[in-house]
């Protein structure tokens, strides 16, 4: 493989091989990054309508192919991405990709008798990165309804801080509390956003805070939870989980859930997959019906429900379904979205936690990406694209010659729109002061609404 360093700031030559969901929306924001990027599908006009978007080049053919892979300049990538909707393919074209060229190969494998295996897989085709996003998608999920309370939650440093995103209840004692109060709740946090009236705003202390406001924070899971006491806010676990569709996401999901002893109960209308499911889910009650039947969610329970997750391949039968628990319970509620059009009508809805595996997809790859441009100063460990992709969060571990290294942070000349969040020091989560200093081998934590990052440097004017 070429050396990772080398390219420094300097674009990458890409091929992405599937232009469905994942892949045109990794063609929409890598080309955006000074990327060469060529694009293969066997569907001509697929590929005509993503040329014809995008500033790439396009080829119709299998990806699989040693001559296609020859004419799309595979000998000379840098990375090779394999995101069609076959596994077994993502896989041969991966490996064709790697006896050909000197390149990164990155699969996305989404078929579950695959899911212990991925290591062999990786290590013995010599594949970069294999993604599974439905299995992503649920653990993002299980990882919500461990705090119902949050509408969102991103994990940096291994799981020691967390970047939490919740509305601000009415009546809440934070309404009018201007930011610099909250440190009178005696808890080590740091505001990072406020999405108001479809607006977004990087906080300073003296931002106001409202009741509906959506409140980013960044904190330890012990400090984020202490918070939300102080503000009379409850974050217990939920105890049970009704989930709607019996597909991949749904099998992950209930797999997870019943790990952390939360009961499940998944409706699906197809009788055989109810019977593929009840084989592989033993402590899960599997129900053959149309989960888009008022009278069958009312008979099982969804007026007393904790939590609810809508799984169909439809959207609008997610976001209808989640806005009838809605209007039913106080359930938790998580919704799925494959499509981002209409993101000012579905933003306008109160959908609770809104998910979007295709971008969740695209980010794994997109920190890859990102890294391999890097120079020798840092590196992305983490990234993130949040507030409705309006912002990125992105963990940085910084190398001894890094340029930020021993400067207080006061006398840093950041760029503006940007907010060192956190420094993560001999394993401890530091919320930032004036006076403190980055050192080598510490993790930085950096939210910003600009794009393109890959180097901590970046942070700097």
């Amino acid at each position: 493989m070429k050396n990772p360093f080398s390219k420094s700031k300097q674009g990458l030559n890409i091929i992405i091989v599937g232009c469905g969901k994942v892949g045109t929306t990794l063609v929409e924001r890598l080309s955006g990054e000074n990327h060469d990027i060529s694009v293969i599908d066997l569907k001509s006009e697929v590929v005509q309508r993503v040329v014809g978007d995008y500033d790439v080049m396009g080829i119709t053919g299998n990806g699989g192919s040693y001559s296609v892979q020859i004419e799309a300049g595979i000998e000379t990538a840098d990375v090779f991405i394999a995101v069609t909707d076959s596994d077994e393919l993502n896989l041969l074209c991966c490996t064709v990709a790697r006896k050909v060229g000197e390149c990164a190969a990155i699969a996305r494998v989404r078929n579950p008798d695959y899911l212990g295996e991925l290591s062999y897989l990786r290590e013995q085709l010599g594949i970069s990165l294999i993604i599974n996003p439905e299995w992503e998608t649920a653990t993002e999920m299980a990882r919500l309804l461990r705090m119902p309370t949050a509408l969102g939650i991103n994990s940096f440093a291994k799981g020691h801080a967390e970047l939490i995103k919740f509305k601000i209840p009415k009546g809440n004692i934070l309404n009018e509390k201007h930011i610099y109060e909250l440190r009178d709740l005696k808890c080590d946090l740091l505001v990072c956003g406020v999405e108001r009236d479809g607006e977004l705003v990087i906080p300073d202390g003296s931002t106001t805070l409202l009741e509906g406001d959506v409140v980013s924070f960044l904190a330890t899971p012990v400090n984020s939870h202490r918070f939300f006491k102080q503000i009379g806010v409850d974050t217990h676990q939920v105890k049970n989980c009704m989930i709607i569709g019996g597909g991949k996401t749904s099998y992950y999901l209930a797999k997870q859930l019943t790990d952390m002893n939360i009961d499940v109960k998944i409706i699906e209308r197809d009788n055989k997959r109810c019977e593929e499911l009840s084989l592989l889910l033993p402590d899960t009650l599997i129900i053959h019906g149309d989960g888009g039947d008022e009278g069958l969610l009312r008979e099982e329970g969804i007026e007393s429900i904790e939590s609810f997750v809508p799984l169909t391949g439809l959207d609008e039968e997610n976001i209808l379904l989640t806005l009838f628990a809605k209007s039913c319970s106080d359930t938790k509620v998580i919704t799925k979205i494959n499509r981002s059009t209409f993101t000012n009508v579905i933003d306008s809805m109160d959908l609770g936690s809104v998910m979007y595996p295709r971008y969740m997809t695209s980010e794994s790859i997109i920190r890859y990406v990102r890294a391999m441009q890097n120079s020798i100063g840092s590196n992305i460990e983490t990234l993130y694209h949040i507030f409705d992709n309006r912002a990125e969060a992105l963990e940085f571990k910084v190398e001894k010659d890094s340029p930020v290294i021993g400067i207080p942070l006061m006398e840093l000349k950041l760029k503006d729109k940007l907010l060192l969040a956190c420094i993560v020091h001999k394993g401890k989560i530091v919320i930032p002061r004036g006076n403190h200093t980055i050192s080598a081998g510490d993790k930085v934590i950096v939210v910003t609404t600009h794009t393109g990052f890959t180097d901590i440097k970046d942070i700097l004017k």
